[in-house]
């Protein structure tokens, strides 16, 4: 059973970067396509970035295109969502999920998710 974890998320300013981090501590997830997703209250789920197997080919979403980088050490187990330049529309609650297919991450059903994380930015 994968169990994904993710780093503290936190407040940060208009214009700055965060870094969030996903892991399992008992399973590898180098047989996984990975994603990050985030959700506002009142709206649905959102699928924001994602990443193969190999860490070659990455997609996401206009909205963070230039802005937030997605990425996996498969030395550490870990992927990581790199966020600069960040606006306030960016708060959200941001989730980790994975898959062993690359379809069900970029189209928002991914078998397993991360228990969630805040990020606030402020203006």
């Amino acid at each position: 059973q994968v169990q994904l974890a993710e780093s503290r998320g936190g407040l940060v300013l208009a214009g700055g970067s965060l870094r969030l981090s996903c892991a399992d501590s008992g399973r590898a997830l180098s047989g996984y396509v990975m994603g990050w997703f985030r959700q506002v209250p009142g709206k649905e789920r959102e699928f924001v970035v994602a990443i193969d197997w190999s860490g070659g080919i990455t997609y996401g979403v206009d909205s963070v295109k230039g802005r937030f980088t997605i990425s996996r050490d498969s030395a550490k187990n870990t992927v990581y969502l790199q966020m600069n330049s960040l606006k306030p529309e960016d708060t959200a609650v941001y989730y980790c999920a994975a898959d062993v297919m690359w379809r069900p991450v970029v189209t928002g059903i991914p078998n397993y998710w991360g228990q969630g994380t805040q990020v606030t930015v402020s203006s």
